[in-house]
């Protein structure tokens, strides 16, 4: 069986090295010393070690059941559910008032990241009644506010999204499902939503949907969706539970993954919902749920590629296969274990320096996030939602990609279900997909976010990282080489990838589109590199200050060098891709393929 170890030792590393946080004037910032995110770093740790981690297989063999319309989670999720309330793990973040711990985003992230990479599946409980009470505390009324989130955010309640309909998906306004309105205030919702994570189970004492919906006479398309608040009990006037809803689940799905999850088929016939926010405002207000879940979904692809990454290391220092080209380094033994060998090596480092990257990435995005909201930065805001494609769209993509390297390692026993390391690549798959496939994502960014606000955004980016460079390229002469000037180049190829689009993308739409998705690869890997960047400046400052570990910055450095010179060389092929325009992408007609 596969294990997990939090890697406590680096998000410490990126919160106070790098990021330096308890140095920020971010709200809430001051109180985030070594010791304090130590403590919580290391509990959460033990959680996801101890207590969520050897339930993952056991939710990928069990899966869910569904009986009398009831769904039953795998053997040892309640109790593990029970844990996690009893610890406040779900209101981390979440405002005070309302039972929350009020930290900053900060810490949910990291926090976040070991629980996903621990067990996916039985996170996704807590992480979507977080997006969903997100929504309420963004949208709601004071009342609605009241009602519903202390419970949802101790999880005693849990709470879902409701956007997909069976012929539709991504194209939202084609939904069907309809909201009449009724007398009292309330509407009656009728119709059917597929795909529905946590759907159902008996983990909590009420599901609180929060549902997109028409309201009957209302505007065509996308302009005519509202959203609703649609328990699966009635809650009384004085906040106790009352009668069943009309809602039901429909079936539960069988999936390439996440089988710990309950994935619903869920049927609405006549059930009394309520308005949240304005009317046929639905999409605003989902918004604020969907921005916050494809962060924690580009969290899922690093978190897999870590656990899986993890193992194979292991494997790979136990393993032996064959003799190292230079001579015996296990003469002792009848072979080398095999991460002698330079392809395991690249392997590794491949998932290695992304892993590390990644994490870097990510908790920046959280920074921003918090800049934005507790300090009504504009900026900050404008850059993480430019930002939150690439993250969603390149931490998954990759993500998978390094789960499948992970397996690789293993060679024949990597396909053998009996080792545990198929499950990381069968549960990374879906974060390329939901909450807006990848490709989406892709077209977002170049159709969206590129020319959001006249363009502020990128271009602060942009001078972000030239302002980086030009900080640094004093510093010690190895590292502008290995750090600074590939950097310099890869954000060129970038710069140069936004000009073809803005001097073709008007005229020829398609040769923008064409090249989305590379566009997207290749701003996830210069804000990689950024952070590599930035690792290595920490990393020299700690061995140059004297260090008790420097066998930890030196691999630090070695890491970053690696990405460099082996990763971040992937923009001039993506450049030379987007600059090929849309010719050979569109050339064959329909009947050709």
């Amino acid at each position: 069986m596969p294990s997990y170890t939090a890697p406590t030792k680096d998000m410490q590393f990126v919160l106070h090295d790098v990021l330096k946080v308890s140095a920020s004037d971010i709200p809430g910032y001051a109180d985030l010393d070594r010791d304090f995110t130590a403590a919580i770093l290391e509990e959460a740790g033990k959680i996801s070690s101890e207590v969520l981690h050897p339930l993952n297989t056991v939710g990928d063999v069990e899966g869910c059941r569904l009986e009398n319309g009831v769904v039953y989670p795998p053997t040892g999720f309640k109790d593990a559910f029970e844990k996690m309330k009893e610890g406040g793990w779900p209101g981390l973040d979440m405002p005070e008032e309302f039972g929350g711990q009020a930290l900053p985003y900060l810490i949910s992230t990291a926090v976040g990241e070991m629980f996903s990479a621990s067990n996916q599946a039985f996170t996704m409980y807590q992480g979507l009644t977080h997006g969903a009470a997100s929504a309420i505390l963004a949208h709601g009324s004071d009342a609605q506010k009241q009602t519903y989130l202390p419970k949802m955010v101790s999880c005693e309640w849990t709470g879902t999204m409701n956007l997909t309909e069976p012929h539709c998906g991504t194209d939202l306004g084609m939904m069907r499902t309809k909201a009449e309105p009724q007398a009292d205030g309330s509407y009656k919702i009728s119709g059917q939503k597929i795909f529905i994570s946590a759907g159902d189970h008996n983990m909590a004492d009420n599901i609180i949907h929060l549902v997109l919906a028409k309201i009957v006479g209302g505007p065509d398309g996308i302009k005519g969706v509202s959203l609703f608040i649609v328990p699966k009990v009635l809650v009384n006037e004085d906040g106790s539970l009352g009668e069943r809803n009309a809602v039901s689940v429909g079936k539960l799905e069988e999936k390439m993954g996440i089988h710990g999850n309950a994935t619903c088929v869920m049927n609405y016939d006549g059930a009394t919902g309520y308005l949240l926010g304005e009317e046929h405002k639905g999409m605003r207000a989902m918004f604020t749920m969907m921005n916050e879940a494809r962060l924690g979904v580009g969290m899922q692809g690093l978190a897999q590629a870590e656990a899986a990454y993890q193992n194979a290391v292991i494997y790979a220092k136990d393993r032996l296969q064959g003799r190292a080209v230079t001579g015996a380094e296990n003469p002792e033994g009848p072979a080398d274990p095999i991460i002698v060998h330079p392809d395991i090596r690249r392997s590794l480092m491949d998932q290695k320096s992304f892993t590390e990257g990644a994490r870097a990435f990510a908790f920046w995005g959280a920074t921003l996030i918090d800049q934005a909201h507790r300090s009504g930065d504009k900026e900050a805001d404008g850059l993480i939602s430019l930002l939150t494609p690439v993250l969603k769209g390149f931490l998954t993509d990759q993500g998978y990609d390094m789960t499948v390297q992970a397996q690789q390692v293993y060679g024949g026993h990597g396909y053998i279900e009996e080792w545990g390391m198929s499950q990381y690549t069968r549960d990374a798959r879906i974060a390329m997909i939901y909450e807006g496939a990848n490709g989406v994502q892709a077209l977002d960014l170049v159709g969206r976010k590129l020319a959001q606000d006249g363009g502020k955004p990128v271009m602060a980016f942009f001078e972000l990282v030239k302002t980086f460079c030009k900080e640094n390229a004093g510093e010690d002469e190895a590292y502008v080489r290995d750090f600074i000037e590939p950097l310099k180049k890869a954000s060129k190829d970038l710069q140069a990838a936004g000009m073809y689009f803005m001097q073709n993308g008007m005229k020829t739409p398609n040769n923008a589109l064409a090249g989305s998705y590379d566009f997207m690869h290749m701003f996830g890997h210069v804000c990689l590199g950024l952070m590599w960047a930035r690792m290595g400046k920490a990393a020299l400052a700690a061995l140059a200050e004297g260090t008790s570990d420097p066998d930890f910055y030196k691999a630090k450095l070695l890491t970053g060098r690696y990405y460099m010179a082996r990763r971040l060389p992937a923009t001039a092929l993506h450049l030379s891709r987007i600059e090929s325009g849309a010719d050979t992408v569109m050339g064959l007609t329909a009947d050709l393929f």
